[in-house]
Protein backbone atom coordinates (compact mmCIF):
# COMPACT_ATOMS: atom_id res chain seq x y z
CA UNK A 1 0.00 0.00 0.00
CA UNK A 2 2.51 2.61 0.61
CA UNK A 3 4.87 1.66 -2.26
CA UNK A 4 1.51 2.36 -4.61
CA UNK A 5 1.30 5.37 -2.71
CA UNK A 6 4.78 6.65 -3.33
CA UNK A 7 4.05 5.38 -7.50
CA UNK A 8 0.64 7.57 -7.23
CA UNK A 9 2.83 10.26 -5.75
CA UNK A 10 5.34 10.19 -8.24
CA UNK A 11 3.03 10.45 -11.68
CA UNK A 12 0.77 12.66 -10.07
CA UNK A 13 3.92 14.92 -9.71
CA UNK A 14 4.23 14.79 -13.67
CA UNK A 15 0.83 15.63 -14.05
CA UNK A 16 1.71 18.96 -12.28
CA UNK A 17 4.14 19.36 -14.34
CA UNK A 18 1.62 19.14 -17.20
CA UNK A 19 -0.66 21.25 -15.18
CA UNK A 20 1.99 23.89 -14.62
CA UNK A 21 2.91 24.02 -18.71
CA UNK A 22 -1.37 24.90 -18.61
CA UNK A 23 -0.80 27.81 -16.19
CA UNK A 24 2.45 29.09 -18.39
CA UNK A 25 -0.19 29.53 -21.27
CA UNK A 26 -2.77 30.98 -19.10
CA UNK A 27 -4.88 27.43 -19.47
CA UNK A 28 -7.11 26.55 -16.61
CA UNK A 29 -3.68 24.32 -14.88
CA UNK A 30 -4.85 20.89 -14.93
CA UNK A 31 -2.48 17.90 -16.35
CA UNK A 32 -2.37 14.53 -16.79
CA UNK A 33 -0.21 11.56 -17.82
CA UNK A 34 -1.45 7.96 -18.81
CA UNK A 35 1.13 4.98 -17.39
CA UNK A 36 1.49 1.50 -19.21
CA UNK A 37 3.90 -0.89 -17.40
CA UNK A 38 5.33 1.90 -15.28
CA UNK A 39 6.50 3.73 -18.29
CA UNK A 40 4.52 7.17 -19.37
CA UNK A 41 2.78 6.46 -22.39
CA UNK A 42 0.70 9.62 -23.12
CA UNK A 43 0.75 13.42 -21.08
CA UNK A 44 -1.69 16.40 -21.77
CA UNK A 45 -2.33 19.83 -20.21
CA UNK A 46 -5.29 21.87 -20.72
CA UNK A 47 -5.69 23.32 -23.91
CA UNK A 48 -8.84 24.95 -24.41
CA UNK A 49 -8.04 28.60 -25.08
CA UNK A 50 -5.02 27.97 -26.96
CA UNK A 51 -6.82 25.75 -29.54
CA UNK A 52 -10.23 27.22 -28.93
CA UNK A 53 -11.28 23.69 -28.51
CA UNK A 54 -13.07 23.29 -25.41
CA UNK A 55 -12.78 19.33 -26.15
CA UNK A 56 -8.94 19.75 -25.51
CA UNK A 57 -8.83 18.96 -22.02
CA UNK A 58 -5.88 17.40 -20.42
CA UNK A 59 -6.99 13.78 -20.19
CA UNK A 60 -8.48 14.00 -23.74
CA UNK A 61 -5.25 15.18 -24.88
CA UNK A 62 -3.74 11.99 -23.02
CA UNK A 63 -5.91 9.38 -23.97
CA UNK A 64 -4.80 10.35 -27.65
CA UNK A 65 -0.98 10.21 -27.21
CA UNK A 66 -1.68 6.81 -25.11
CA UNK A 67 -3.77 5.11 -27.96
CA UNK A 68 -1.15 6.38 -30.32
CA UNK A 69 1.69 5.02 -28.83
CA UNK A 70 -0.55 1.33 -27.87
CA UNK A 71 -1.61 1.70 -31.36
CA UNK A 72 -5.14 0.93 -30.01
CA UNK A 73 -8.13 2.52 -28.64
CA UNK A 74 -8.61 0.51 -25.18
CA UNK A 75 -6.31 1.37 -21.88
CA UNK A 76 -7.22 -1.78 -19.85
CA UNK A 77 -3.74 -1.91 -18.12
CA UNK A 78 -2.98 1.80 -17.94
CA UNK A 79 -3.47 4.16 -15.12
CA UNK A 80 -4.47 7.49 -15.69
CA UNK A 81 -3.54 10.72 -13.34
CA UNK A 82 -4.83 13.57 -13.27
CA UNK A 83 -4.68 16.89 -11.14
CA UNK A 84 -8.14 17.44 -11.01
CA UNK A 85 -11.22 15.17 -11.29
CA UNK A 86 -12.26 14.36 -14.45
CA UNK A 87 -15.20 16.56 -15.77
CA UNK A 88 -18.44 14.06 -17.67
CA UNK A 89 -16.82 14.70 -20.84
CA UNK A 90 -13.52 13.40 -19.79
CA UNK A 91 -14.89 10.14 -17.55
CA UNK A 92 -17.09 8.94 -20.61
CA UNK A 93 -13.75 9.57 -22.53
CA UNK A 94 -12.05 7.18 -20.01
CA UNK A 95 -15.09 4.82 -20.19
CA UNK A 96 -14.48 4.27 -23.61
CA UNK A 97 -10.85 3.90 -23.72
CA UNK A 98 -11.51 1.30 -20.52
CA UNK A 99 -8.70 2.69 -18.30
CA UNK A 100 -8.04 0.04 -15.66
CA UNK A 101 -7.42 3.05 -13.16
CA UNK A 102 -8.18 7.05 -12.36
CA UNK A 103 -5.94 8.79 -9.76
CA UNK A 104 -6.50 12.32 -9.18
CA UNK A 105 -5.63 14.97 -7.08
CA UNK A 106 -8.42 17.95 -6.27
CA UNK A 107 -12.19 16.86 -6.41
CA UNK A 108 -14.33 19.57 -8.61
CA UNK A 109 -17.60 19.87 -6.94
CA UNK A 110 -19.24 21.98 -9.69
CA UNK A 111 -18.17 20.30 -12.84
CA UNK A 112 -16.66 16.80 -11.82
CA UNK A 113 -18.30 13.83 -13.32
CA UNK A 114 -19.66 13.11 -10.01
CA UNK A 115 -21.46 15.61 -9.73
CA UNK A 116 -23.63 13.86 -12.47
CA UNK A 117 -23.46 10.46 -11.91
CA UNK A 118 -21.08 7.89 -9.76
CA UNK A 119 -21.24 5.03 -12.84
CA UNK A 120 -20.05 6.55 -15.76
CA UNK A 121 -16.13 4.79 -15.96
CA UNK A 122 -16.13 1.13 -16.79
CA UNK A 123 -16.91 -1.37 -14.46
CA UNK A 124 -13.84 -2.09 -13.94
CA UNK A 125 -12.19 0.87 -13.28
CA UNK A 126 -10.38 1.33 -10.19
CA UNK A 127 -10.87 5.17 -8.94
CA UNK A 128 -8.06 6.63 -6.45
CA UNK A 129 -8.87 10.49 -5.20
CA UNK A 130 -6.65 13.14 -3.40
CA UNK A 131 -3.27 12.17 -4.15
CA UNK A 132 -0.87 15.09 -4.07
CA UNK A 133 -4.43 16.85 -3.17
CA UNK A 134 -2.68 20.45 -1.40
CA UNK A 135 -0.47 21.10 -4.53
CA UNK A 136 -3.27 20.27 -6.77
CA UNK A 137 -5.90 22.84 -5.11
CA UNK A 138 -3.06 25.05 -4.86
CA UNK A 139 -2.16 25.42 -8.26
CA UNK A 140 -5.89 25.77 -9.02
CA UNK A 141 -6.61 28.28 -6.86
CA UNK A 142 -3.08 30.46 -7.65
CA UNK A 143 -4.54 30.47 -11.28
CA UNK A 144 -8.17 31.72 -10.44
CA UNK A 145 -6.40 33.99 -7.76
CA UNK A 146 -4.62 35.74 -10.97
CA UNK A 147 -7.51 35.97 -12.67
CA UNK A 148 -9.21 38.16 -10.18
CA UNK A 149 -6.02 40.64 -9.66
Amino acid sequence: MVEQRLIDENFMRQALNEARAAFDKQEVPIGAVIVSEGRVIGRGHNLVETLQDPTAHAEMQALTAATETLGGKYLPKCTLYVTVEPCIMCAGAISWAQVGRVVWGADDPKKGYRTYSERVFHPKTEVCSGVLVEECEALMSDFFASLRR
